[in-house]
């Protein structure tokens, strides 16, 4: 098999020729730069720069020769942009290691610490001194929100305006067919499952604006002014969505949606308030994705989310991305048994235990 056709197989619960092998197909099965600049001197590999691709989270864009050395079966749809160097501007890694960043979201030095900034010129990320990823310090409804001003919102939140490649680079009046070219690019050079970020955040994007204490209080007090949020962020996303599939749809095999439902010890919200705020939502997006392109679904769900799962899967849901299974109720097996007929578990690596491990 093709690792496109290996992923595919997988997808539709068929059995393929071996296990797919995902790494660095999106953020969640990425590397954090300082490791991956150590695993390129374990392998002996020829230097070269390490670039972060994700400036919050500090992941590396993995090179081919790293993908062709395990085997990987997918690559992420934003490897097709931001080819050339001048793209890219000279940083420091928190270890010292240096290192690449896109250049339209370089980091400032500030006052012992690193911090980035809105285009208004807002402080909304900081990385102190010591840490090694950077938090959001800015929540725009904090305190009073404004539904009129929502797309000004997330202008000013971190996880929605630093943006990893293709970012602004298919910004514009020309923006669709710069996205659409390089798509049908990376499609022509790789055999590999193109897995597209879309996004979509329905619950998370509550938190990023309004905290995520705050809009857990919203949730639960002014269920009214809820909906009235959520049905404005989905229309954002419904619109968002055309455009994104109208150019890139026939170029991946795999839209990624994202919401972080769960905690260790199980889902945020009840199975009632998911039933209520999201799933008619997610289902939405989920159908109109399948209804504009030959993708399958798969949405990055962190979290204990077992009691969740036979709605997402009602609502249309293909994958879900980690099975973290040290979490309440994500043993393998038993999802396997209950789920694996209709649900394809896109596992990860479980980061909690490997640090308590060390």
């Amino acid at each position: 098999m093709t690792s496109r056709e290996r992923v595919l197989a997988a997808l539709n619960h068929r059995e393929s020729d071996r296990v797919p092998i995902d790494f660095g197909g999106h953020r969640s099965s990425g590397i954090a730069a300082i490791a991956y600049a150590r695993l390129r001197r374990a392998l002996a590999l020829p230097h070269r720069p390490i670039r972060v691709y994700d400036p919050v989270q500090q992941l590396a864009i993995i090179d081919d020769d790293v993908l062709d050395r395990f085997g990987v079966d997918t690559i992420e749809l934003g490897r097709g942009f931001a080819l050339d160097d001048d793209d890219w501007a000279d940083w420091v890694l928190p270890d010292g290691t240096a290192c690449q960043m896109p250049r339209w979201a370089l980091p400032g030095r500030e006052d012992a610490q690193w911090v980035i900034r809105s285009a208004s010129g807002r402080a909304i990320a900081r990385m102190p001194d010591g840490a090694i990823y950077f938090e959001q310090c800015h929540w725009p409804f904090l305190e009073r929100d404004d539904l009129e001003r929502i797309p000004e919102a997330m202008s000013e939140c971190m996880w929605c305006a630093v943006q990893s490649p293709p970012g602004p680079l298919v910004a514009g009046k020309n923006g669709s067919r710069v996205l659409a070219e390089g798509a049908r690019r990376l499609r022509a050079r790789t055999d590999r499952a193109i897995v597209g970020l879309f996004g979509g955040n329905l619950l998370e994007m509550g938190q990023f604006l309004y905290r995520n204490d705050q809009f857990l209080m919203l949730l639960a007090e002014r269920p009214g002014r809820a909906h009235e949020f959520l049905d404005r962020i989905l229309a954002l996303h419904m619109a968002n969505l055309e455009n994104y599939l109208a150019a890139v749809g026939d170029s991946i095999d795999i839209v990624l949606f994202g919401d972080d439902l769960g905690m260790q010890a199980g889902p945020q919200i009840s199975p009632a308030m998911y039933r209520e705020f999201f799933k008619p939502r997610h289902a939405a997006m989920w159908r109109r994705a399948k209804e504009l392109a030959d993708v399958k679904v798969m949405l990055h769900c962190c979290g204990g989310v077992r009691p969740l799962l036979g709605d997402l899967i009602e609502a249309g849901l293909d994958a879900i991305n980690p099975v973290q299974v040290s979490c309440v109720g994500m043993a393998p097996r038993e999802l396997k048994v209950d789920f694996g007929g209709r649900l394809t578990f896109w596992g990860g690596m479980e980061p909690a235990r490997l640090w308590r491990g060390w």
